[in-house]
């Protein structure tokens, strides 16, 4: 027995070295290729540039378009102001004419010339000589939200107005503010004080009346125009405003007759453009009294021009009602840019009133 298990584990032994040796010899298993993780490069970070910085200030007077980013929100909210000024030579000089924002010139009876001039921005203490109102003011001015400031006029042209919505202060009607100055006879002697007419409104601050370009030299007056630097209307013999650019002054500079219009201060008037629009003139006698003329500013389609700088451009307007804003587009129908600063609308009959006016640039 004993001889059989040494027989067996000799046996076993042998087994196991011949598996050892075996396995021994046995050749290496092959792996597959190995693999290297390759890591795309990454892409240099561009930067994009800022967006170009709007030229266009971020809070700006509505009649202006000029800067107002300092200005008190106060000023900013207030009404602005539409006054009839006398413009015959027994009024003149008018006083603090030349604050207005805008300024029309209107023709009345016989040809004279007169004005609606609107105050916003600036403020003078007093205004003057003031006149009476004639049927065509409240659609002038109407698009402004403002009051109408005027002496009196026909009993039917107030009853209009007041009918329309307009808003009225006026002598006659019991407003104040006014007073007559010892300068010059009655009726071309009244001045009114604006701290007073703002105490008799609650209108609020006008919307923006016209586009404007920023930068300046955008505009598409400048762009597009005909260069000039004077502007001869004759409207009538009582009605011959000039306007001469003046390069150093950046302004339009206005005399009349061929003599510079001046205020009570010596200051020439300007403007930083000048609107020239045809418009009919019909005679209105729904007042109660004479007939008076009256200039059709309420129409789908009138033409003129507008001058910025040293160019003028030929130009199509309308304006669709009492309320509305003018609406001027170039001739090839886009929105005539201003430049931001004071304007001056020059209404010149095409027909009507004393005879249809002529408009020359040279």
């Amino acid at each position: 027995m004993k001889s059989q298990r040494i027989a067996s584990v000799s046996a076993l032994a042998t087994a196991i070295a011949v598996g050892l040796t075996a396995c021994a010899s046995s050749p290496d298993v092959e792996s597959g290729p190995a693999t290297t993780a390759s890591i795309a490069p990454t892409p240099e970070r561009t930067i994009a540039p800022s967006p170009p910085e709007d030229p266009r200030p971020d809070v700006v007077w509505p009649l202006t378009g000029v800067d107002a980013e300092s200005a008190d929100p106060t000023d900013l909210e207030r009404p602005a102001l539409s006054i009839k000024i006398e413009n015959s030579d027994n009024a003149k000089p008018q006083s603090n004419l030349q604050y207005a924002d805008i300024v029309f010139e209107e023709q009345v009876e016989y040809g004279i010339s007169r004005l609606v001039a609107i105050y916003h921005s600036e403020t003078p203490e007093t205004v003057g000589p003031i006149r009476s109102m004639r049927p065509m003011d409240r659609n002038i001015m109407g698009s402004l939200e403002g009051p109408l400031v005027f002496s009196g006029a026909q009993r039917g042209f107030i009853s209009a107005a007041q009918s329309s919505g307009q808003e009225l202060i006026a002598q006659d009607t019991g407003g104040y503010g006014f007073f007559r100055t010892s300068d010059k006879p009655a009726p071309h002697n009244l001045h009114g004080t604006l701290a007073d007419f703002y105490a008799q409104t609650d209108a609020t601050a006008p919307p923006q009346q016209f586009e404007y370009a920023y930068p300046s030299e955008d505009s598409n007056v400048i762009a597009e125009g005909t260069a000039t630097t004077t502007i001869d209307i004759y409207a009538s013999p009582r009605m011959q405003p000039q306007w001469d650019w003046d390069e150093s002054a950046g302004a339009w500079m206005r005399s009349e007759a061929g003599t510079p219009h001046t205020t009570s201060d010596g200051t020439q008037l300007s403007a930083t453009n000048v609107v020239v629009l045809w418009v009919d003139i019909v005679p209105n006698s729904s007042g109660g009294g004479s007939a008076v003329p009256e200039t059709v500013v309420v129409t789908d389609s009138g033409t003129g021009y507008v001058a910025a700088e040293d160019t003028y451009v030929p130009i199509t307007w309308s304006k669709a009602g009492q309320f509305d804003p003018y609406v001027l587009e170039t001739e090839s129908g886009e929105v005539v840019e201003l430049v931001p600063g004071k304007t001056w609308v020059e209404l010149v009959p095409q027909s009507g009133g004393a005879g249809k006016g002529t408009v020359a640039f040279s």
